[in-house]
């Protein structure tokens, strides 16, 4: 039988902050996966990418005083750590924002209108005057037209649940400057979805067999048989400016394609820098009838894009439509949702900064991961108990049982097994767990492993190698238990390699054996065959290691009023940045505070770069003791934000503010 060739993918993370919990659980069940095909011989390309376009990162940029491409630069710089830290074997991980994203955007646009699926119509929108943009809803707020409520955001109301247009509020305002939103026609670019011949194809694509799950065909079905206004619509694909991402193509004015018409391309895209860096033919992967199977692991939260949109882009672009999409629920914590601030929510950053095990983690989640779309809780207690138990109780525990008889009265070389019916017995699961992993029922598959490593040590206890090795006469029989016994470790490494890369990796050097695939359960290791000396595995999970990752953040020490009114806040005008001579991370600013200047020097040089600075507004703590500093005298303090992940983010008055008012 030939080798599969397979293109995965996963959801692509927006670009505007570190990876979450979520991202990681993701990306970790995609990889082990990836990594269960490459030990069956498959031909696996794995990629990643960045969504890095769109208004929320443009106003982000814009309030961190960074361009956009900065901006998500810095994000992209933070990604190795999380990926290498938690084992996860992307063949490339890219961006949006690349030259090859906006070409085939670009040219999907164009093969798309060539076939008439894209026509322009005026829309109606909400403007704001003093940011000169358009707005989308979630930056519209007013007061219900149903309830009343105040400060109710331009889609729904948080007090009565109601779903409204955001032209139906009353009062309107702009969540960005404040400033009361007008309406304004302008030109859109739709994708005709709902184009009978768009429906005739999803219907097709849908009822694949094998293609979704069961609870995501009916989804799509929902939403693709749909009648009056639940019927499918036809999707705005183009912004207005000013707005971050790819030119629409081919018009005489300035517009963008939607974000979330680029962002599935870059998986595309991706794909496309790995071939050309690699020297692959990427059309091989994308064209139809290539023989390659698009494979794509989201989250429920993005099946409509999934199941509708993208599909009937690329069917009617000429490109392959996705085989598979593999959808998977959340992640919650001891059944509540992520909170940082209750002590709930676990940071990946954290977790590898504490040192603990990723492949704890792994294992964790793919014990409880199954092939529906399923939330799934985590709990630290059980998190400790499942993995104390079965990796280092069960799993680890056989060859740290058996080893050291080998190593001290064999010189380390095995023995003739001899008739080993357990064996063979681990050796015929070889196929039921592979099956289980291709389906995705990783939890089972473990279930099954881990009874297999419980008839392990039954064996070892029963034979009692412990007093085999005091019994005179009795070192053959010793010899050969624990011939047996690592024989077994062998097939469970295998077994749970895709899941332990790095722990499979250890285990290969201790048994002296090579890269150990799928195909190599149907062997054993021979009489005669050395292992090297043990070395401990894996360590237990400590109850301290859980109580410092779910430490919640220590609660500021509280101040009177008239002890804050002791600050004197300033907002002051940057006139000046320059870089200071042999200084890793100052810059030196000339603030304006409107009845005289002041010198700060600040730690903010990671972060921007003198020229992004000049003309912008900050705030100044102006009552500060001057502090006497070898490159000159700091007058102040400038207030600036930072988090666990990457960025110093300075603090902005809103437009309209001038140097020397007071903040407070």
């Amino acid at each position: 039988m030939s080798a599969r060739t397979l293109f995965v993918t996963t959801a692509l993370p927006y670009a505007n902050a570190p990876f979450h919990i979520g991202h990681i659980m993701e990306y970790i069940q995609a990889d082990i996966w990836v990594r269960f095909q490459r030990m069956q011989g498959q031909v696996v390309h794995f990629v990643g990418a960045d969504d890095a376009h769109g208004a929320p990162i443009m106003l982000a940029a814009e309030k961190a005083g960074k361009t956009p491409e900065a901006f998500v630069a810095e994000i992209a710089r933070g990604r190795r750590r999380y990926l290498e830290g938690f084992h996860i074997s992307y063949d490339n991980w890219h961006s949006t924002h690349s030259p090859e994203n906006t070409e085939l955007s670009q040219d999907l646009f164009r093969k798309l209108k060539a076939v008439g699926l894209i026509y322009s119509k005026p829309v109606e929108q909400f403007y704001d005057p003093v940011k000169r943009m358009f707005l989308a809803d979630r930056y519209i707020k007013g007061e219900c037209p149903n309830c009343g409520a105040k400060d109710q955001y331009g889609d729904a109301c948080e007090n009565c649940s109601s779903v409204y247009s955001a032209t139906e509020l009353r009062n309107p305002y702009s969540v960005l400057s404040g400033a009361k939103p007008v309406l304004k026609s302008s030109e859109h670019f739709f994708f005709r979805l709902s184009d009978p011949k768009c429906k005739a194809f999803l219907r097709r694509w849908i009822d694949t067999p094998g293609r979704l799950q069961p609870q995501v065909i009916n989804k799509a079905k929902e939403w693709l048989e749909g009648e009056g206004n639940k019927a499918l619509s036809d999707w705005d694909i183009s912004r207005d400016p000013p707005y971050f991402g790819i030119r629409v193509p081919d018009i005489g004015e300035e517009k963008y394609l939607y974000v979330w018409l680029d962002a599935p391309i870059g998986y595309f895209a991706s794909l496309k820098n790995y071939c050309g860096r690699k020297g692959l033919d990427f059309d091989a992967f994308v064209k139809p009838a290539r023989g390659t199977e698009m494979i794509h692991f989201i989250g429920k939260d993005i099946i409509y894009f999934h199941t509708l949109f993208w599909p009937a882009m690329l069917e009617f672009s000429g490109y392959k439509p996705p085989d598979h999409v593999y959808v998977h629920g959340f992640i919650t914590v001891s059944g509540d949702k992520m909170s940082k601030s209750r002590g709930t929510g676990i940071s990946p950053l954290r977790y590898l900064e504490l040192g603990m095990n990723p492949e704890w983690l792994r294992y964790y989640i793919a014990a409880k991961l199954n092939a529906n779309v399923e939330d799934f809780d985590f709990n630290p207690e059980d998190f400790i108990a499942r993995v104390n138990s079965d990796l280092v109780g069960k799993y680890v525990n056989i060859a740290s049982r058996a080893a050291a008889f080998i190593h001290r009265k064999f010189g380390g070389a095995l023995g003739e097994l001899g008739a080993a019916p357990l064996v063979d017995e681990f050796k015929a699961k070889a196929t039921p767990i592979a099956a289980l992993y291709d389906e995705r029922e990783f939890g089972k598959a473990l279930r099954e492993v881990m009874r297999l490593a419980d008839l392990a040590n039954q064996f070892v206890d029963e034979q009692k190698p412990w007093e085999l090795a005091k019994r005179a006469g009795g070192e053959p029989q010793l010899r050969q238990v624990c011939s047996v016994a690592l024989n077994l470790f062998r097939l469970l490494t295998i077994y749970l390699k895709p899941v332990l890369p790095d722990t499979a990796a250890q285990a290969e050097r201790f048994l002296g054996v090579a890269p150990l695939g799928w195909r190599d359960a149907a062997s054993f290791m021979p009489g005669g065959h050395r292992i090297n000396e043990y070395r401990h595995l894996l360590e237990r999970v400590e109850q301290k290691q859980l109580d410092q990752l779910f430490e919640a953040p220590a609660a500021p020490a509280t101040i009177s009023i008239e002890e804050f009114n002791k600050l004197d806040l300033r907002v002051a005008r940057i006139t000046r940045a320059e870089r200071v001579e042999s200084a890793d991370k100052l810059l030196k600013l000339t603030l304006d505070l409107g009845e005289g200047t002041r010198t700060v020097f600040a730690g903010i040089k990671s972060a921007y770069a003198p020229e992004q600075l000049e003309g912008r507004l900050t705030v100044l703590v102006a009552n500060l003791e001057a502090r006497k500093m070898k490159f000159g005298v700091s007058e102040g303090m400038v207030l600036a934000a930072s988090g666990e992940g990457s960025g110093i983010f300075l603090v902005s008055p809103d437009p309209g503010a001038s140097p020397g008012m007071r903040v407070k």
